[in-house]
């Protein structure tokens, strides 16, 4: 098959785009700058922005599939009004062209007030590109375990910089994350099922934790020395904010909306995709450690 990823220089696209090469797919990155490009070789590199009409649609030219992976928080306080104008583009371009098949990674959370703005937007998109022509695969997942994961890298430094972590309520929020291998396993195998066509499906690893014991385990894994957390009975995301703009390198624009969607449980309540396509999934620890491991090779290839 021929399939496009958008957001091919994501962290999720960058993961999926060898294993779509690897099951024989013929593969077509859409970038807003193909000179910063730098993937397999193999793959065919259209450039052109999805916030700007005409700039894009000739990528989607001989596609049988697409995967929309793109999200815009790193642009700020707007994202949400971006993704819905990038999905709104996407929608429409694909609906005129002869894709049959779209998938979307979307966020776990039940629907309603609780959800964050992130949430809601990543369920707006869902619901845009669900007016679409084609058969939409949605895949909603929590966190996802790898390096280059926003929500990832932003508990991880949280964990290896403060001794004692003085933090509110949310620490004891349910969640269920899954690692990047097997988020791109389901990503990959969904295109050979044909019962994922047009409809809904929740991912998630075996494991399902509150927030402290995320924190513990990967402390476990990347120190061997635990944080004293300290719970206080608030959820002050001002001071939430303020902890990690201080001691982490993830962008404020990113960020806030991360730590507001802490508060939402983010666990698995379909299950129906396991017996569509059953996998061993990664053990949360496991996960980490296999992150962890993958930086340190990177580190010593650059080096």
């Amino acid at each position: 098959m021929r399939i496009l990823v958008t957001g091919a220089t994501g962290f999720v696209g960058s993961h999926l785009i060898p294993a779509l090469l690897e099951a024989g797919h013929d593969v077509v990155a859409l970038v807003r700058n193909r000179d910063r490009y730098s993937g397999p070789a193999s793959v065919t590199v259209k450039q052109g922005d999805l916030l700007e009409p005409g700039s894009f649609e000739h990528a989607l030219s001989g596609v049988d599939a697409g995967y929309y992976l793109v999200h815009s928080m790193h642009s700020g306080p707007s994202f949400e009004e971006r993704d819905r104008r990038a999905a709104r583009n996407f929608a429409r371009a694909a609906s005129e062209s002869d894709i049959e098949r779209v998938i979307y990674l979307g966020g776990l959370g039940v629907n309603g007030d609780r959800l964050s703005r992130h949430l809601r937007s990543r369920r707006e998109v869902e619901r845009i590109l669900d007016s679409g022509t084609y058969d939409l695969t949605t895949l909603r997942a929590a966190i996802i375990i790898g390096s280059g994961s926003m929500s990832y890298e932003l508990i991880r430094q949280l964990t290896e910089r403060f001794p004692i972590m003085v933090v509110s309520t949310w620490i004891q929020t349910p969640c269920q994350p899954i690692s990047i291998d097997d988020a791109v396993e389901y990503l990959t195998r969904v295109l050979s099922v044909p019962e994922t066509a047009d409809d809904t499906f929740e991912i998630g690893g075996p494991d399902v934790l509150t927030y402290r014991e995320i924190v513990m385990r990967i402390a476990r894994a990347t120190s061997g020395r635990q944080p004293l957390v300290v719970t206080v009975p608030i959820h002050s995301l001002r001071l939430s904010t303020y902890w990690v703009d201080m001691v982490t390198d993830i962008p404020s624009s990113v960020a806030k909306p991360l730590l507001c969607g802490v508060r939402t449980p983010v666990v698995v309540t379909d299950t129906r995709i396991r017996s569509l396509i059953p996998i061993e999934l990664t053990p949360f620890e496991e996960a980490v450690i296999q992150t962890l491991d993958r930086s340190y090779t990177r580190a010593s290839s650059e080096t």
